[in-house]
């Protein structure tokens, strides 16, 4: 897997989505890919599970991708991303892109000098997207062409064909400080008990996605569990698996001769399911907060 500016890793990646009022981890998927492209398809699953894209949803600069944010658009599902470090800025600040304003009717940029950056149109593609070129002719005689950029032909943005998702992520960001640093307390509260606590710090068994998978399944059964006895009291969990094993043993017992192992299976899974549903609901999870975070 490749973590960081093209450095490789034998490991996998663990997505998880965090439920903000118990800090109950409501979904996980193991992969091995790292966190840039991983944000739509966690978007995808938490819709399914909440059955609604009414909340918002915190994730760390990793995520930062704009097909990410095209994919959160479509879904309707508000996210707030943090915004990673630009590489490439002006030798003085106050002339750095993000300075310059961009007349969207006509589509041209103004620098802080007062002058038109134009675009003739064309899209250029990198691997992951498109985007267009605005420069202009003006640098050449501009005064302050040395505190705006290095280049020899002078000053060239790029802008992506999600740059107002991007702008948009933005946005939200400067308006809501307080919220997006609740982030943390969110997402790491789970791997701070599972790795630091419990020493659950690697994944045990190696061969493949699957097994892997209901390792790390195995992981944030025991921490909800651990969780949920925390929240609603170790007698009212008892009652509940007590409950439980009656449902069970009272459903399957007559009908255990008649049908095959496999249908047996699928119909204790049916029973499991809609009894865990159940019990989940009566947490009363707050939809208005998520956070995802790579393990």
């Amino acid at each position: 897997m490749i973590v960081r500016n093209n450095i490789t890793e034998v490991a996998y990646n663990v997505q998880t989505t965090v439920d903000e009022k118990h800090n109950l981890p409501i979904d996980y998927k193991v992969t091995n890919t790292n966190d840039s492209k991983a944000m739509g398809n966690m978007l995808r699953r938490a819709k399914s599970i909440l059955r609604t894209n009414d909340f918002t949803a915190l994730y760390d600069k990793g995520y930062h991708t704009g097909t990410e944010f095209k994919i959160a658009d479509d879904l309707g599902i508000e996210v707030m991303v943090a915004i990673p470090g630009v590489a490439s800025q002006a030798p003085n600040p106050d002339y750095n892109v993000e300075n310059f304003s961009y007349n969207q009717d006509d589509d041209y940029y103004v620098c802080p000098q007062g002058n038109k950056l134009t675009t003739p149109g064309t899209w250029h593609k990198t691997w992951t997207y498109y985007f267009k070129r605005y420069i202009t002719n003006k640098c050449k005689s501009c005064p302050v062409k040395d505190q705006c950029t290095k280049a020899k032909y002078g000053k060239g943005i790029q802008r992506s064909e999600y740059q107002e998702q991007i702008n948009r992520n933005k946005e939200r960001i400067e308006q809501n400080q307080d919220y997006y640093r609740r982030r943390q307390a969110i997402a790491e509260h789970p791997y701070g008990t599972i790795k630091r606590q419990w020493v659950f710090s690697y994944i045990s068994t190696k061969k493949g996605k699957e097994s892997a998978s209901a390792d790390v399944g195995f992981m944030f059964l025991a921490y909800n569990i651990r969780r949920i006895m925390n929240i609603i009291g170790k007698n009212a969990l008892k009652k509940y698996l007590e409950v439980l094993i009656l449902l069970v043993s009272g459903k399957y017992r007559p009908i255990r001769l008649k049908i095959s192992l496999l249908k047996a299976i699928k119909y204790l899974h049916k029973i499991l399911t809609s009894y865990f549903e159940g019990c989940l609901n009566r947490l009363k999870f707050d939809q208005n907060l998520l956070s995802t975070e790579g393990f």
